[in-house]
């Protein structure tokens, strides 16, 4: 039973609220101080985990991490073979009987495409991606990544969170236990889907899993901007801030009773955030005020209804990443759909086809957003991940001129700050096959990820069901050869 005297007394003070909003002011600038300072513990550890810090001096403060689900074929984009041409319609050496995900394999098939030398390291990279290719000389490739799985759904989570199944934080969650907000009106971490739809597993991508739910991402784009936002009509805001306050009263009152439910914690974190989000959200989605040379860039009037749509969350990343997201999750493609490679990556039947209708709508657009994070100086503090869930096979999927999954060997790779830009680490064999050279791990690839921000991998731990767990589980390596 609600208190109506209580009430009435929240609901009269404007003059309280005038000066708490004076005084928040300040408690959000001493906030902001405190979370970017070096080796400054958080307010407070959450249950479960001990009190995050920064290990080590950090070269990046923020994250874009941009994923192709689908199982992009790092042979047809990244990694020249120049054997799979030679050998173009041989059997695949010492493959027999060979059975990848989808069944037989026909013989090896060569890139329908040529690779051509670009930037001043010479790096190949395939024609179908002409604006990228003028940022090889920023770009550290790891082409002898592998996964655990040959399956997209978790082959997506894997790279994700380090495990193929659900229930286990994504790197944005574990970055943002660790590190916390660098804004105060925007989440500290944000994932943006496709406007196709969300990738495989959905939501698990970008889950708290047992973090506190605070830590999740609050899903956005340019097509789906949060909703309600907005005061209903007749509400003032001195009186949705009154209600609010008193609201919170209430909150914190179970929340004391209740301290293991993290779930009330976060949804009372996301609700006081929403308050904040009316004024700021609207604002970062707002275009009108980009420049037509910014907007020409990115292709965000492209007559592309797709690329387009990319395009204007490709500029809305940036806008975030400019107004001090944390840590920001970029979608290219969506789930997979009952014909191959239509709304996403995954080319078993019409190589040619799919990867023609989706470039165009991946390759101007991110290199649009790369190009403007570099030449408003962003890279200094933004580490930039490109990742997709596994690769593709060298040969043919069997009657078809596609490729099948190949968890065993593929490429992803890292820009940005704390990077060394121009290289290409490790390798597969010959034919794009199997990772041969340098073998690397998604726990190998966070490790260093956490490594310049910071974190030392190892020690960033939250202890769950009795035991202590890592983003890297009880691996990974830092790949020190790609650090600057």
């Amino acid at each position: 039973m609600i208190d109506v005297n209580l009430l009435n007394q929240v609901l009269d003070r404007r003059a309280f609220l005038s000066h708490a909003a004076t005084a928040m002011t300040g408690v959000a600038l001493t906030r902001l101080l405190a979370e970017d300072s070096f080796l400054l513990k958080a307010e407070a550890a959450p249950a479960g985990g001990s009190i995050p810090v920064r290990h080590i001096p950090p070269k990046a403060k923020q994250v874009l991490h941009i994923f192709c689900p689908g199982g992009v074929s790092h042979i047809d984009l990244w990694e020249h073979k120049p054997e799979l041409e030679k050998r173009h319609g041989q059997a695949l050496p010492g493959a027999g009987s060979f059975l990848s995900f989808q069944g037989k394999n026909g013989p090896l098939m060569k890139s329908p495409w040529q690779f051509q030398p670009a930037g001043q390291s010479g790096k190949k990279i395939s024609s179908l991606l002409p604006h990228l290719s003028r940022h090889v000389d920023d770009i550290a490739f790891v082409h002898s990544m592998t996964s655990r799985t040959n399956t997209h759904g978790p082959g997506c989570i894997f790279m994700n969170t380090g495990f193929v199944r659900e229930g286990f934080p994504s790197a944005g969650a574990w970055i943002s236990y660790a590190l916390g907000s660098a804004n105060q009106n925007l989440p500290t971490y944000i994932a943006i889907p496709d406007i196709r739809g969300e990738p495989p597993n959905g939501k698990a991508n970008w889950s708290n899993g047992f973090l506190p739910a605070q830590f999740q991402a609050v899903a956005m784009s340019a097509q789906n901007p949060i909703r309600n936002l907005n005061l209903p009509p007749g509400v003032s805001s001195v009186e949705d801030a009154a209600t609010r306050e008193f609201l919170r009263d209430l909150n914190e009152s179970h929340a004391a009773t209740h301290p293991g439910e993290t779930e009330l914690r976060g949804r009372m974190a996301a609700y006081e955030l929403a308050a904040r989000m009316q004024l700021a959200a609207p604002e970062v989605s707002d275009f009108t005020g980009e420049p037509p040379h910014i907007q020409e860039l990115y292709g965000i009037n492209d007559g592309n209804s797709l690329k387009a749509a990319y395009a204007r969350n490709c500029l809305l990343a940036r806008r975030f990443l400019e107004r001090g997201v944390r840590y920001l999750s970029l979608y290219c493609a969506s789930r997979a759909s009952g014909v191959d490679g239509l709304l996403n990556w995954d080319a078993h039947k019409t190589l040619r086809t799919d990867y023609e209708r989706h470039c165009p709508i991946f390759d101007q657009p991110t290199a649009a957003l790369l190009s403007d994070l570099k030449q408003r100086g962003m890279l200094e503090d933004v580490l930039v991940l490109w990742t997709t869930e596994f690769g593709r096979m060298p040969t043919s999927q069997e009657g078809t001129s596609g490729r099948d999954h190949n968890p065993d060997g593929f490429t992803c790779w890292m820009m940005g700050a704390g990077i060394r830009g121009g290289i290409s680490y490790g390798s597969t064999d010959e034919f794009g096959r199997r990772a041969a050279e340098k073998i690397t791990s998604v726990y190998d690839f966070y490790a260093t990820a956490l490594r310049l921000l910071g974190l030392d991998h190892e020690r960033l731990t939250f202890r769950h069901n009795g035991a202590d767990r890592r983003l890297t589980d009880v691996h990974g390596e830092i790949t020190s050869e790609i650090l600057a």
